[in-house]
C-alpha cells in the first residue's frame, strides 16, 4: 500500500478504496471526471479579485486584507496548501496590521472549486485563527461541500505525489 499520508486520518474503508483506484490507476480518471476543466484565475491580480468578492459576500465585517497572491514556496512550508498572515509594524507611535493571503502556486492550474476550498479556508482564518467547530461552519457557510472538496484535494495531492501532474 502507498504512503497516503494526505488521506491518513480518514476511515479505514476509505483509504481502502482510495488504494484500489490508485492500484488500479484510476484515481486521475476520478478526480477528471468529477472537475474536468480548471480556472483561469492565473494571475495574483485575479487571485485578489476572486479572494476580495468571496470575503466581501461573507465577511463583510472582517479585518481587511492588503495583499493575496500564489506562492511558489507555500508547499515547502508545514505542508501548508495556503496561508493567512498577519503582520503588525509600528509607525510613529501607531500600530498598524496588514493582513495577507497566499495560495500554493499549484492550485493556478486546478479547478475552480480546488482553489476555492482553499480561499473558503484561509478567509474563514480572519473570523476563526483555530481549526475548531466554529471554524469548519464558517467554511461550510461559504462553501457547502467544503468537507467534500477538501477530501477531493487531498485525493488531488495523493494523486500529485504518485503520478505527478494531472491538469
Amino acid at each position: 500500500m502507498p504512503n497516503l499520508h494526505f488521506i491518513a486520518h480518514y476511515p479505514e474503508h476509505l483509504k481502502v478504496q482510495i488504494n484500489r483506484l490508485i492500484e488500479d490507476e484510476k484515481l486521475g480518471n476520478y478526480l477528471l471526471s468529477k472537475y474536468p476543466k480548471t480556472h483561469e484565475i492565473n494571475s495574483d491580480k485575479a487571485l485578489y479579485t476572486y479572494t476580495m468578492e468571496l470575503r466581501n459576500s461573507f465577511l463583510r465585517k472582517s479585518e481587511p486584507i492588503t495583499k493575496v497572491i500564489y506562492d511558489g514556496k507555500i508547499s515547502d512550508i508545514n505542508d501548508a496548501l495556503g496561508l493567512h498572515r498577519i503582520t503588525i509594524k509600528n509607525h510613529g507611535g501607531r500600530l498598524r496590521s496588514k493582513s495577507e493571503i497566499r495560495v500554493a502556486t499549484l492550485f493556478k492550474n486546478t479547478p475552480e472549486a480546488f482553489l476555492k476550498m482553499i480561499v473558503v479556508h484561509e478567509l474563514s482564518h480572519l473570523k476563526v485563527k483555530e481549526h475548531n467547530k466554529a471554524f469548519y461552519a464558517l467554511c461550510e457557510n461559504m462553501e457547502p461541500s467544503y468537507h467534500q472538496l477538501e477530501f477531493d484535494v487531498r485525493l488531488y495531492m495523493t494523486h500529485l505525489d504518485l503520478f505527478g501532474k494531472l491538469y
